[in-house]
């Protein structure tokens, strides 16, 4: 396997399988940051230190197999260009954090891209496991045998009192990132979810965009997750964050009702003209992109549209992306040729789903 078994397909094999309320929910993540015991943390270690955690997982995990996740890939990240650097970043497969390291920064991602591991991002160690839909105490489970396999051969930074040491004081503790990916079209055409983020703050977690910290939401995806790291154990959590994403998912649904009830014809012009636009446009910008392919995958949702897959919209999302465009391209692109090529792969996607 090489890094353009990566770079060929923009939906990972994880995100054709279906998941729970995958109508509101796309993916449940578990993030766990550590460090290596007796040895500097990333953000004030020298380039020997962090060369040595770089040569401790290559040497012990590349090709490895374990339970399911198979062929762990070794990618040092100064191997890539740099938009190979953000085709993994748009497929969630690196963070931008660790896209713009410059020297011993790698990751290793397993054949399925269920799970990656980041390594001298923030921390030395960062491992995300990935799931469809909500599943996020299956996708624990997953992370701690995931953790118990890498300690085998990793000695943590571990304080009997404060727990998994890390560079970010936000993180020490469990060391753990929960997050739900989400559709949220009604509720953020009806203004609703404006008036519950503080709420959902309030109660410990923290809305954000595509990407993380610092992102911009795009076509009404936002990120949910725990802000609260230390103090709490990563089953209750995930408990809490379990029952705000279930809210919110009630929420969603009942703001979708009232749509459809109080301005149906409007609700289908908005979605059928969306779809037009991706069937017709020879131009598009990323922003209108993402809008149409957010009112036409709530279309699917709502058994208005039914002859495209949800898996087309997932799939577009990544592959109208700046960087997996100029992959496609092999070549560095303009804005404005970008926008003809995005136009030009959405025709030719949807049409393919129509034969």
């Amino acid at each position: 396997m090489t890094l353009e078994h990566f770079m060929k397909q923009a939906i990972s094999p994880w995100m054709q399988e279906g998941g729970p309320d995958n109508d509101i929910v796309l993916s449940s993540r578990i993030r766990l940051a550590r460090n290596c015991a007796d040895t500097p943390f990333p953000i004030i270690a020298g380039e020997n230190s962090l060369e040595k955690i770089c040569h401790i997982f290559q040497q012990s995990y590349e090709h490895q197999t374990f339970q399911n996740y198979e062929d762990f890939e070794f990618i040092l990240i100064n191997d890539l260009t740099p938009i190979e650097r953000w085709v993994l970043v748009e497929k969630h497969l690196i963070s931008p954090h660790l896209a713009k390291k410059v020297q011993n920064a790698a990751a290793l991602i397993s054949k399925n891209e269920q799970v990656s591991v980041m390594i001298n991002e923030e921390d030395h160690i960062r491992i995300q496991l990935y799931f469809p839909g909500l599943q996020l105490a299956k996708a624990l489970k997953k992370a701690f045998d995931l953790d118990d396999w890498i300690e085998e051969k990793v000695d943590y930074a571990f304080d009997e009192t404060k727990g998994y040491l890390t560079s970010c004081p936000t993180n020490v503790g469990t060391g753990m990132r929960a997050s739900v990916m989400m559709h949220l079209p009604a509720l953020t055409v009806t203004k609703q979810l404006n008036r519950m983020i503080p709420a959902i703050n309030q109660l410990g977690h923290v809305v954000r965009g595509i990407y993380g910290e610092g992102s911009e939401a795009q076509g009404n995806i936002f990120q949910i997750s725990n802000q609260i790291t230390l103090g709490k154990s990563e089953e209750d959590i995930v408990e809490d964050l379990q029952s705000v994403v279930q809210q919110l998912i009630e929420y969603e649904r009942k703001a979708r009702n009232r749509i459809i009830e109080q301005s149906n014809k409007s609700l289908e012009d908005r979605i059928y003209r969306s779809y037009g636009i991706l069937e017709y446009s020879r131009i598009i910008e990323s922003k209108e992109a993402a809008t149409c392919l957010s009112n036409v995958r709530l279309g699917i949702d709502l058994g208005l549209i039914k002859n495209v897959s949800r898996n087309i919209l997932n799939e577009l999302m990544v592959l109208t992306q700046p960087g997996f465009l100029q992959h496609y391209a092999k070549k560095a692109l303009t804005a404005n040729e970008r926008d003809v090529l995005r136009a030009s792969l959405i025709r030719e996607r949807l049409q393919l789903e129509k034969k």
